[in-house]
């Protein structure tokens, strides 16, 4: 029944307006509190940022660094508020750790080439065969800017599990992206556009130390990272273009007759000349 439950909860929330993602779900656990754990780690909300005031850095809050009602920081692999029973909270092992550490300092690079600010995450965890970790990276536009008539967020969550062999190393990404965009101009009036889309792939990569996991995982992230953007603007713009046209020409019959007139006429001309 629960199994059930849940399923009919995603898919309440996949009809739901994507824009308003965190009151749904906020409604939806106030209705099926018993559901609490489940809904908050399969619906990937818009991420937030936190500050690490012993590395003095932000970072990005998920459920993969949470415990409880702490999230523990990249930087500092502490945890706030700091967890005072038991071991002081779950941490990677000190050789996946050593990889947390790279893997943060290669994205934060990533982050800063490719959206020119915003804040980056990497947060790894071990499994019995082979570790996880999650890539976050989180970019706002806010339209009190000069010059920059648009609020806009990116939020991707790239989740990757690894199985490791003696020279190669397994694979499997989940990439989700939500992108929200609103502008508000006399010209256009109040435009909102916001969705999200997740794609899966899974790899093979050789592994040493000119290929690292790191590297392994940066090259995936970047290529998903460039199809999912692509995608993404076939469908909020071209798409979009596409549905107006449809329901209104931007010229009116008579120019359309006019300019169909002419392609005719040159048309015949081209064809008597040959």
């Amino acid at each position: 029944m629960s199994s059930e439950l849940l399923d009919n909860a995603l898919d309440l929330m996949r009809r739901l307006p994507p824009a308003q993602i965190e009151e749904n779900l906020a409604g939806l656990i106030d209705l099926v509190p018993d559901l609490t754990e489940d809904l908050l780690s399969a619906v990937d909300q818009p991420l937030k940022i936190a500050y690490d005031a012993h590395a003095k850095r932000d970072y990005l809050l998920c459920d993969y660094n949470r415990d409880g009602d702490s999230y523990r920081s990249p930087w500092s692999n502490k945890y706030d508020p700091p967890i005072e029973d038991g071991d002081g909270g779950a941490t990677p092992s000190a050789g996946l750790r050593a990889i947390e550490v790279q893997a943060n300092e290669i994205f934060d690079i990533y982050r800063d080439l490719y959206f020119e600010g915003g804040v980056s995450s990497v947060y790894c965890w071990d499994l019995d065969e082979g570790f996880a970790a999650v890539v976050l990276i989180k970019k706002t536009q806010d339209q009190s800017k000069k010059g920059q008539p648009m609020k806009g967020t990116w939020d991707s969550i790239h989740v990757v599990e690894v199985k490791e062999t003696k020279k190669t190393g397994h694979y499997k990404l989940t990439s989700t992206v939500m992108l929200s965009i609103e502008t508000e101009t006399e010209a256009t009036g109040s435009v909102n556009l916001s969705g999200s889309l997740t794609r899966q792939e899974e790899k093979d990569f050789p592994v040493n130390d000119v290929n690292p996991h790191t590297i392994n995982i940066g090259r995936m992230v970047e290529d998903m990272e460039s199809k999912l953007r692509m995608t993404l603007e076939q469908i909020y713009f071209g798409k979009t273009k596409e549905v107006v046209s449809t329901l209104r020409n931007q010229l009116g019959n008579s120019e359309l007759e006019k300019r169909k007139l002419l392609s005719n006429q040159i048309g015949s001309a081209l064809g008597g000349k040959s």
